[in-house]
């Protein structure tokens, strides 16, 4: 991904890549930003202090993102299941950071059911380690 699309930060790189990677052939090839439908829906089905469990549209996805502090160093484990019929695509992936103010490494499981239509990321279904984010959560409001 260049550092000339809008929305990139250094520190969610390895976000994006692995995203990416497992949307290949489902999505247009550049940005992560310009896969995601500008209507997009994203739910995240964890909860956490502080955390929203809805953002709607590409451009509050974007803003919330920008925010995003956790310094991300590696993403593997990715795992892929595709429903063509349903235009559903199934991501597994593990992700390893950290974050300046926490006393401890961030390393959480991922599951995201996207939806996909027209080439474009339209709704996002995020599930997660609870126990890890909410510990991790934890360590840096402390």
């Amino acid at each position: 991904m260049s550092e000339l699309y809008y929305g990139y930060k250094e520190e969610s790189k390895i976000f994006f890549d692995i995203i990416m990677e497992g949307l290949k052939g489902e999505v247009d090839d550049g940005s992560f930003w310009d896969a995601v439908d500008k209507d997009a829906v994203f739910e995240f089905c964890y909860n956490s202090p502080g955390i929203v469990n809805k953002i709607e549209g590409r451009d509050e996805y974007l803003k919330w993102f920008l925010d995003y502090s956790t310094h991300l160093y590696k993403a593997d484990g990715l795992r892929v299941y595709k429903d063509k019929e349903a235009g559903v695509v199934i991501l597994e992936y593990i992700v390893y950071g950290t974050h300046p103010k926490a006393k401890r490494e961030y390393h959480n499981h991922f599951c995201s059911i996207i939806t996909i239509k027209n080439r474009k990321i339209t709704h996002w279904r995020d599930y997660c380690d609870t126990l890890e984010f909410s510990l991790f959560s934890n360590s840096i409001e402390k």
